[in-house]
């Protein structure tokens, strides 16, 4: 003698075999074809941890890694209206370098926790508060449960924390040490472009996405970022491949 079907236990059953898209979440573009292109969903992850280290131990590549993830982070509070929490631990943050990549003082929330663990405490507290658009941090030492934790939070509150890791050494590497975050870029300075009369040109950086989740790593030389915090490529380099794709580097789940 048979039975019908239980409903419920069909619909569940039918959910179960639906496969989540990897690009449902909310996107955070650069508005650079030649990265966003190369990223999931035409964009970063909004709610995420994304980690930036610079590309050596120099002053200049620190200084761009900063402003790279200062712009990310004021196209974030342009778009939300909200402000972007700055913790670290060092007192050597200069302000009129970061509105120079569109993040003014007066948007700008500074924590100065005493270590790194009190920082990470401050990150999951601002974050669950929901206050920032985005947080940026800088921290030497991060574990990889604390990754964990923070991708979580921030996919829970949809929120991108922008990560700066610092070298506890000059010939170490921060990404040798695992980490959860769904990105993970090296930042460097670039020769500028010859100006037709004497003077600075405009800041050139080495942007190179050494990881992401589910998709390639790549290079790319691009300008440093605008008042607005936005990315551009070089003229010379638009009519030419800029870009370098690296080894495919997938993220584990």
């Amino acid at each position: 003698m048979s039975t019908a079907p239980n409903p419920e236990a069909l619909s569940i059953a039918r959910l179960r075999t639906i496969a989540i898209p990897a690009t449902d979440y909310r996107v955070l573009p650069f508005g650079i074809d030649a990265i966003d292109n190369r990223l999931g969903a035409g964009g970063l992850r909004a709610g995420a941890l994304h980690e930036a280290t610079a590309n050596s131990g120099t002053l200049v590549d620190d200084a761009a890694t900063t402003l790279f993830l200062a712009g990310i982070a004021a196209r974030e509070a342009a778009n939300t209206g909200g402000p972007v929490l700055w913790a670290s631990c060092r007192h050597d943050l200069y302000a009129p370098g970061l509105e120079q990549a569109g993040l003014s003082s007066a948007s700008v929330l500074y924590a100065q926790p005493t270590d790194d663990a009190a920082l990470l405490a401050v990150i999951e507290d601002a974050v669950r508060d929901g206050t920032p658009a985005a947080i940026v941090a800088e921290a030497s030492k991060v574990s990889m449960v604390a990754t964990r934790r923070l991708q979580l939070v921030a996919a829970e509150a949809d929120m991108p924390v922008l990560l700066l890791r610092r070298r506890r050494g000059r010939d170490q590497d921060p990404f040798a040490e695992p980490s959860a975050a769904w990105t993970r870029w090296r930042i460097g300075s670039a020769p500028s472009a010859r100006l037709e009369v004497a003077g600075v040109g405009k800041a050139t950086w080495t942007v190179e996405l050494a990881r992401q989740r589910g998709g390639e790593g790549f290079s790319l030389t691009v300008e440093g970022s605008d008042e607005t915090g936005r990315l551009a490529v070089p003229a010379e380099l638009s009519h030419r491949a800029a870009e370098a794709v690296g080894t495919a580097r997938y993220a584990a789940a």
